[in-house]
């Protein structure tokens, strides 16, 4: 185990570690960091912490020193000039025609130099721009393409469910998220339904993948026979948050259906089966397979 203090350099942003200073550092306050690209400012998540050795990325970092109200205040000035940056470098991007769609941009902390993050459809001849821009803001210039999911979470935005998108406030990092995770889950396949503001699958869809999975073992399949109290009848839906099935039964003497829903308990079915056996034996469908990354 190794003690360090956790920071992040975004609200909602990744956090990393660092070896803890010789302060003592209250949670939210800011800090000033050693990084690969230099001194950075930072925001103390945890004070401090013990984490697994193998979570520690060697050598470790160390925190400098508390922030400054000098610090802070050029925090504050870097973010706006951000404005003013982000105008300027749009209109030499259509002085030149470049076919890139400009996200965002940072200052470093210590003035050294300013990242303009883009997306572009395709590999752009950015040599021209470059120049320009090292020219107006006299320092260095870093161009980075990110991608359609990066974009969001840079922007922010209102998901399909009415809050704030996770990528842009609480999910640090993304995590792979398949349709097989939407069948399993008994969502509808229809994209409009099941995808975000990115256009890819809804991130939240991987949250309570594990519950899903683990519950399909306890539940009989969609279009199985079982056993009920009143008879033997077809499954015809399942909910696995209340953990019953619906089943018709037919009535052959009336010549006619009906439908209960019963505890899986009450059931009587081969259990153990994975729900997921046959979804992930299909082929995604292809108006699905750009949903995924």
């Amino acid at each position: 185990m190794v003690k360090v203090t956790a920071v992040n350099f975004k609200e909602g942003g990744k956090v990393y570690y660092f070896a803890p200073g010789k302060e003592n550092y209250e949670k939210g306050a800011g800090v000033i960091v050693e990084t690969a690209a230099g001194k950075e400012y930072a925001t103390v998540v945890v004070p401090v912490c013990e984490v697994e050795d193998d979570k520690i990325v060697a050598p470790l970092k160390p925190v400098l020193r508390a922030a400054t109200a000098k610090d802070r205040e050029t925090v504050k000035r870097n973010a706006e000039r951000k404005p003013e940056a982000m105008r300027t470098t749009q209109e030499k991007i259509e002085k030149y025609n470049l076919d890139m769609k400009l996200i965002d941009c940072e200052f470093a902390f210590d003035g050294s130099k300013v990242i303009f993050f883009y997306s572009a459809p395709t590999r752009v001849d950015f040599r021209e721009l470059v120049k320009d821009l090292s020219s107006t803001f006299k320092m260095r210039i870093e161009l980075r393409q990110i991608g359609i999911r990066d974009e969001i979470k840079m922007i922010g935005g209102l998901a399909p469910c009415g809050r704030e998108c996770c990528c842009a406030t609480c999910l640090p990092d993304f995590n792979k998220v398949t349709i097989k995770m939407a069948k399993t889950q008994g969502l509808s396949l229809n994209p409009g339904k099941i995808s975000g503001l990115c256009g890819r699958l809804m991130c939240c869809l991987e949250y309570e993948n594990d519950y899903y999975v683990e519950a399909g073992k306890q539940v009989p399949k969609i279009g199985s026979e079982v056993g009920t109290p009143d008879g033997k009848g077809t499954v015809v839906n399942v909910n696995m948050l209340k953990m019953q099935a619906r089943v018709k039964i037919e009535d052959k003497k009336n010549d006619m259906f009906t439908y209960h829903d019963y505890p899986v308990e009450q059931l009587k079915f081969k259990r153990g089966c994975k729900c997921g056996d046959k979804q992930r034996e299909e082929p995604v469908p292809e108006e699905l397979k750009d949903l995924q990354d």
